[in-house]
């Protein structure tokens, strides 16, 4: 039996990033997968840059994971009350690219943050965001980790058992969806 595709995008270049461990649990809730870490350290989109010199490489890479995956679970941290600049930026490159490689794949969204809400407001915009892209958002309770320097432990796994029941369920949901 071959295994899907599972593709994590993490708004956050940082090595520590609590969203890139809370991609990495995600990943094993998932279960049985190819796992691929799509990488959004691109260029700042610039039109001007997409005339010139075309598409850069490692956006075309980026947009040819997204279209290899079976599905995507993207890692959305929240600065200064909103989606971060990298991820913003990947998806504006994503989106000069024909055929639209988000269209209709199945797709969640997770955040951890180390305010209050754990990161509602960016997760908020970027499901906008992904909406736009045409993305099949898989409904179901939203993933939020709130207070995110102490929601995770030495090993960079979550400490809560409800938080990681929750983050199972809505991997459970995007499997289902894979049939």
């Amino acid at each position: 039996m071959t295994h899907p595709t599972l593709l994590l995008l993490s708004g956050s270049l940082r090595k520590g990033s609590y969203n890139r461990m809370l991609l990495t649990q995600a990943a094993e809730a998932f279960g049985p997968a190819n796992v691929i870490e799509g990488d959004l350290d691109l260029p700042l989109y610039n039109g001007d840059l997409e005339e010139a010199e075309g598409v850069p490489e490692k956006v075309k890479t980026l947009a040819a994971q997204i279209k290899e995956a079976d599905a995507v679970v993207v890692g959305s941290p929240e600065y200064n009350k909103g989606i971060t600049g990298v991820l913003k930026n990947g998806l504006d490159w994503i989106s000069r690219l024909p055929g639209w490689p988000l269209k209709d794949k199945p797709t969640v969204v997770v955040s951890a943050s180390a305010g209050r809400t754990g990161g509602e407001t960016a997760q908020f915009m970027t499901l906008s965001c992904l909406t736009q892209h045409q993305a099949r958002l898989i409904p179901g309770t939203a993933v939020l980790i709130a207070g995110a320097m102490n929601a995770f432990d030495d090993d960079g796994r979550l400490k809560d058992e409800t938080s990681q029941k929750l983050l199972t369920e809505r991997m459970e949901g995007l499997r289902a969806e894979l049939g």
